[in-house]
């Protein structure tokens, strides 16, 4: 078997997932590193992997202030605002000054970005965001990561991370194996960069069946990105955060172009406007400050993406579903009915097969939105992550400790979903972070803190050990199948799955129970997936390397789903309603919640350590000028 084979590398900077992130933090390594060795580790291909793979029609964030737009401090404001006040406004700050240049780079590149003519800038599709011909978005970019790393190994899922025994709480590297050859990776590295991806399909997703893969975030991103820094004991932040998304009903089509280009609005099933009449109840959960229509008109504060939910949810709940985009208006222009048919040809094809499939023609029928299963991550438009180091020259003393997109374990940085508290990066955004990330650990390795680092061939073996023990408990027991893929010894990565997504959809706060959780139902969920990781440890068959490959993505959507858990029951209250409602707590409480959570997942123990951080607001209230549009 190919895991009696050892590729070792010895490196300086390990980027652990090539998406917009770990692109980015390998173009900016070599900058910095011009001596240094540079690897990536890919768990798909570098030229089409990550959320951008199948291509964009946006980028989201682009402050154009060359252009006289906007600027990072309106950024931060916009944040908070959506976020209902819970962002890290150091590093959301840091990565929007510094946004821009990443854009332009882009275009330097060959990404094709559309433009006003009449202005001269970019064309915006709505305040944030600039339309490009986004098809080949990811492969341009993974150019310049190609060029600027040692070695890029593509097909290699990373499983753990390799911790120093030299010195306590830092980094040494990481292992994985290739999901072709079967072959077991060691990479001893004096830093690493994750830069791997959040979680889909941890909650059960509305799309079942043939469909599986059709969900809204990238369907292979197993929360690699989470479930590596928790189990070095690396503290996450705001992990109860997860974001909901309204979307075109089966496909996921994003909605945004529509809104914001095409100006389209939504209807309840009797043809009425209807998110207005929720404002007074929301209002009366969670305040003025965060919902008051008429000062996010005049100030183009928004009014927060999970209180639009929380109307669509309600609507439907009354009755009066199903909600439908109003299409029909904007699609009699032949050029805003092109521009919403190449949306989804650009980047969510499957949304354009599905109409076509179902005879769904937007121009003479407004079709159906609906609210998607919850996901985990850290770059959209909510804040999971890892609780890391922000800049010198802008975060409070809390938030800084040397060296910036620093994780709380030595030598271990992060970037886009990797990074807690940093919402509305996108892809721009993720490969700023990138660039920071690698900077700061350039320095990291030239200020010394990575010397004499030491890892045992005990800590190798022990490591290759459990990544490949699926493979033989098949071996051992594959004889003893009952009937299909019943087996009393094992269970497949399938099987594993399938009891995860329903745990978390009717405990955690999934779309099957609206979304809803309290106390007593997250204590439950707890113990069951505490005996499914029990189930994983011990008995987990994997057929092939293939079957491995979705174990150990299992085992990441494990470890991410308790840091779930955890961080909501330990919030008290309900933050963000239209992502998830605590029914035991089902106002927002300013009060005693004004805090970003953290937690720490105890390595040898298992037990988490919950904390309260201080949410420092270090840009103020109120947008210099009001701009329009």
């Amino acid at each position: 078997m190919g895991y009696k084979t050892i590729v070792e590398d010895n490196i300086d900077v390990l980027v652990v997932g090539a998406g917009l992130g770990g692109t980015g933090a390998a173009f900016e390594a070599r900058y910095w590193g011009r001596d240094k060795k540079i690897v990536i580790a890919e768990k798909a291909n570098i030229d089409r992997s990550g959320a951008v793979a199948q291509g964009l029609y946006a980028i989201n964030c682009y402050m154009g202030a060359r252009f006289g737009e906007n600027n990072p401090e309106d950024h931060v404001r916009y944040a908070r605002i959506d976020l209902m006040g819970m962002v890290r406004e150091d590093l959301a700050f840091d990565m929007a000054r510094h946004v821009d240049s990443a854009v332009h780079q882009f275009e330097e590149w060959g990404l094709p970005i559309m433009r006003n003519k009449k202005k001269g800038s970019y064309q915006r599709e709505g305040r944030w965001q600039i339309m490009i011909h986004g098809e080949s978005y990811k492969p341009i970019v993974a150019e310049a990561a190609k060029r600027s790393a040692d070695k890029v190994y593509n097909r290699i899922c990373v499983t753990h991370l390799l911790l120093d025994e030299a010195k306590e709480n830092r980094i040494a590297g990481a292992v994985g194996f290739n999901v072709r050859t079967g072959n077991y990776h060691v990479f001893k590295s004096k830093t690493v960069i994750v830069g791997a991806g959040g979680a889909s399909n941890i909650f059960k997703p509305r799309s079942v069946g043939e469909g599986a893969g059709r969900v809204w975030y990238a369907p292979w991103s197993s929360g690699s990105a989470y479930g590596l820094m928790i189990d070095a004991g690396a503290k996450m932040t705001q992990m109860e955060n997860r974001i909901v998304l309204a979307r075109f009903k089966d496909g996921y089509g994003p909605v945004g172009a529509y809104f914001l280009h095409l100006k389209t609005y939504t209807q309840n099933g009797l043809g009425e406007k209807y998110e207005e009449k929720w404002w007074p109840q929301l209002q009366e959960m969670v305040g003025k400050e965060y919902l008051d229509p008429e000062a996010s008109h005049l100030t183009h504060r928004p009014i927060p993406t999970c209180l639009r939910n929380h109307a669509l949810i309600s609507e439907v709940n009354a009755g009066r579903g199903p909600i439908h985009m109003v299409t029909m208006e904007a699609f009699q222009d032949p050029h805003l009915e092109e521009i919403g048919w190449h949306n989804f040809l650009g980047m969510t094809v499957g949304q354009a097969v599905l109409w076509a499939a179902t005879n769904v023609d937007p121009k003479y029928e407004n079709p159906e939105l609906t609210t998607s299963e919850p996901y985990v991550m850290g770059s959209h438009a909510t804040g999971c992550g890892g609780w890391a180091s922000g800049p010198e020259d802008v975060s409070p003393p809390e938030y800084f400790w040397g060296y910036n997109r620093m994780m709380t374990v030595e030598g271990l940085f992060g970037a886009g979903d990797a990074i807690g508290g940093t919402p509305h990066a996108f892809s721009s955004g993720s490969f700023t972070e990138g660039r920071l990330a690698a900077k700061a650990a350039c320095k990291y390795i030239d200020d010394g803190k990575a010397e004499g680092i030491r890892v045992s061939d005990r800590q190798i073996e022990e490591l290759r050990e459990k990544i490949y023990k699926p493979l033989e408990t098949y071996r051992v027991y594959s004889n003893e199948v009952v009937a299909g893929t019943v087996n009393p010894n094992f269970i497949n990565p399938r099987q594993g799955l399938d009891r995860l997504q329903k745990l978390m959809d009717e405990y955690c706060g999934g779309f099957g129970v609206n979304y809803m959780t309290n106390g007593n139902l997250l204590k439950i969920g707890l113990k069951k997936l505490k005996w499914l990781e029990e189930d994983w440890h011990n008995g987990m068959g994997a057929a092939d390397i293939h079957e491995l490959l979705r174990a150990w993505e299992l085992y990441h959507r494990i470890r991410t789903s308790e840091c779930v858990f955890q961080h909501t029951l330990f919030r008290e209250e309900t933050r963000w309603p239209g992502y998830y409602y605590r029914g035991d707590f089902m106002k927002l409480d300013d009060k005693n919640w004004h805090c970003l959570t953290v937690s720490r997942r105890d390595r040898k123990t298992g037990q988490y350590t919950m904390e309260k951080a201080p949410l420092y607001h270090l840009v103020d209230d109120k947008e210099k000028t009001a701009k329009a549009g």
